[in-house]
């Protein structure tokens, strides 16, 4: 098991450093693309221009500014802003990081409860009204856009309702759990139901339908000769293999909404995340900004599916063997 886990982190780690070398070459490397320019601003002379380069090492070879950007970055933490000269990186990321993992964590618990508590529910509840019922709700929930239904949201909360009903919702925007854990909550709990409602139509129909396939199989045509009552086959078997699929799928879009997938929801909502922040800085071909969310979004992806392989070798032994 240790040696599965050792491999797995080193894939890993070979993956991150192949993310940063292609953003940073996609950057340098794309014809007609100057970030002295950028940076040293319109009808700038050339001598203004060979300082700017000389400042931020861009008159150095590329294999040197990108060992150079790699220190700056994770040695010595001091990497600045092509834009906003002097403005650290990493203390903008690191204060955008809070908002994305509060928004993801809140709306992945929702989503998985829901979605696997329906799904199997649904799964359960075969050829009864209730399993069409549960399969169109899933189907509503996967075809709304999450930005509309966001607009829907605050339309009614903080317009239509918001001086009778929903009077007890906050402005938009984010409070830090530390300051206030009451107004985080309410701050974040539209956020969280209108993210969580996409993914759990998605886990819902999933998870149903990777339960009734196991269901027939032989193994579960075993246990019911041996006797072994619906109930316990449903849940100790079928809902046990099916939740291997339901890893996998759970840890790749973790990963991603918290690596800045949950743009979207955090415009609409206010919220300044990750995804907002690197949305800023693709605007303004702030390289340094984006070699950082990139790479902060990149370890969160990789990460989770090294996790969710390490969690497969617990569910299923044979996965270490391969």
């Amino acid at each position: 098991m240790l040696s599965f886990v050792a491999k797995r982190f080193s894939a890993m780690i070979f993956v991150l450093v192949s993310i940063s070398i292609l953003v940073f070459l996609i950057f340098f490397a794309t014809p007609g693309v100057d970030p002295a320019a950028r940076i040293a601003g319109r009808n700038a002379d050339q001598q203004t221009l060979m300082q700017v380069r000389a400042s931020f090492e861009l008159d150095k070879p590329l294999p040197a500014r990108y060992l150079s950007m790699m220190k700056h970055l994770f040695v010595t933490q001091d990497l600045t802003s092509y834009v906003n000269r002097g403005a650290k990186v990493l203390p903008q990321l690191f204060q955008a990081i809070p908002a994305t993992l509060s928004l993801v964590v809140g709306a992945a618990l929702i989503w998985l409860l829901v979605g696997i508590f329906l799904g199997v529910f649904a799964a359960s509840s075969k050829r009864k009204w209730i399993d069409p019922t549960i399969s169109v709700l899933g189907i509503i929930g996967i075809s709304l856009p999450v930005y509309w239904l966001g607009e829907v949201v605050n339309l009614i909360t903080q317009s239509k309702l918001h001086n009778s009903v929903f009077k007890w919702v906050p402005a938009l925007g984010y409070v830090s759990l530390t300051t206030n854990p009451w107004q985080w909550f309410l701050h974040l709990l539209f956020p969280w139901l209108t993210l969580a409602l996409l993914y759990a139509g998605i886990y819902i129909r999933v998870l149903r339908s990777e339960i009734l396939g196991v269901m027939k199989e032989d193994y579960i045509k075993t246990e019911r000769a041996k006797g072994a009552s619906e109930k316990r086959i449903l849940y100790k078997h079928a809902t046990r293999m099916s939740l291997i699929t339901i890893v996998s799928l759970f840890g790749l879009d973790f990963g991603a909404l918290v690596g800045g997938s949950a743009l979207l929801t955090e415009v609409v909502f206010g919220i300044q995340g990750v995804g907002k922040l690197t949305f800023d800085s693709l605007q303004n071909f702030d390289l340094p900004v984006i070699m950082a969310t990139v790479m902060y979004a990149s370890f969160f992806v990789v990460f989770m599916n090294a996790l969710v392989d390490i969690v497969y070798a617990v569910l299923d032994p044979r996965v270490r063997r391969v």
